[in-house]
């Protein structure tokens, strides 16, 4: 302990402690935390929109590592080695808690706090996130025609047009279905991964089998149970979003021209692993 000029205790720094970082990485060295910290640019002098910003950067940043895991869980799962794939999703399950709990903090943003800074946004919306469409594609909801949003920049449309035509997670679940030697139409297998995945019966009937003996068929019925936690936690996200959405700005347009939270509510209709769920009702 020592004594301050103000006569107060403090405790010391351990001896041990690194403090001289001249010839040394500092934690902040690091973490580029130089960069990160001065990259909240407000347009405005309203004091909440350094709220709005940071929301937004966060979740791309939680946004990145999901495709970090989802991606490495893909390749895991198309090598036919299963478990490693449940660490990397259940970690991404974690991550989307993480950003539907950003909602809650985005929501304490009035309507009219918002209209202070909203028409500072020009025509950027979050509709325009890349990285939320590439997660899209990667449990295998896919629009081709959502490419045209990012046509003004080569590099990054032709990423989306790659990941766009690979197969996705749940593409690659089924093709460890039928590596197990449980029959999955042809037409499946060697579908078009440019397409939003639709609901196949021999699909469902193969995870029926799983559902059914999970002694046999325990690394599948897991890797579906991850699924369903990823699944239900991206609708779960959806939810908050529109709902926060409506409580900010009503039914107004999106600054990016959508129909705002008429679109949202459609989006929150669109199911992932469709038979994950359907054969809950067979079994």
């Amino acid at each position: 302990m020592e004594t301050n000029h103000n006569g107060q205790t403090e405790p010391s720094v351990e001896k041990e402690i690194q403090t001289d970082f001249q010839q040394e990485m500092s934690y902040g060295d690091y973490l580029h935390l130089d960069q990160i910290l001065s990259s909240q640019h407000r347009l405005s002098d309203h004091h909440d929109e350094m709220l709005f910003i940071i929301i937004h950067q966060a979740s791309e940043l939680w946004m990145k590592l999901i495709i970090h895991e989802l991606s490495a869980a893909i390749e895991s799962i198309q090598k036919n080695d299963l478990e490693p794939s449940f660490k990397m999703l259940s970690r991404v399950s974690r991550i989307q808690q993480q950003l539907i709990q950003s909602w809650s903090v985005l929501s304490t943003l009035t309507p009219a706090e918002y209209l202070e800074f909203r028409d500072k946004l020009g025509r950027s919306s979050g509709f325009q996130s890349y990285q939320n469409r590439l997660i899209e594609f990667a449990l295998g909801q896919k629009n081709k025609h959502t490419l045209a949003v990012y046509q003004h920049d080569e590099k990054l449309h032709t990423r989306l047009h790659e990941d766009l035509n690979k197969p996705s997670i749940y593409d690659a679940a089924i093709s460890a279905l039928a590596t197990r030697g449980l029959p999955i139409d042809q037409d499946v297998l060697k579908r078009d991964w440019s397409q939003s995945y639709q609901s196949n019966k021999s699909v469902e009937d193969a995870w029926l089998v799983v559902y059914q003996d999970v002694n046999q068929y325990w690394d599948l019925y897991e890797l579906a149970e991850k699924l369903i936690d990823i699944g239900s936690q991206q609708q779960l996200w959806r939810f908050h979003h529109m709902n926060t959405v409506e409580r900010i700005i009503g039914h107004k347009k999106g600054t990016g021209g959508s129909s705002g939270v008429t679109y949202l509510k459609k989006v929150i209709d669109q199911q992932f692993f469709p038979e994950l769920w359907s054969v809950r009702t067979k079994l």
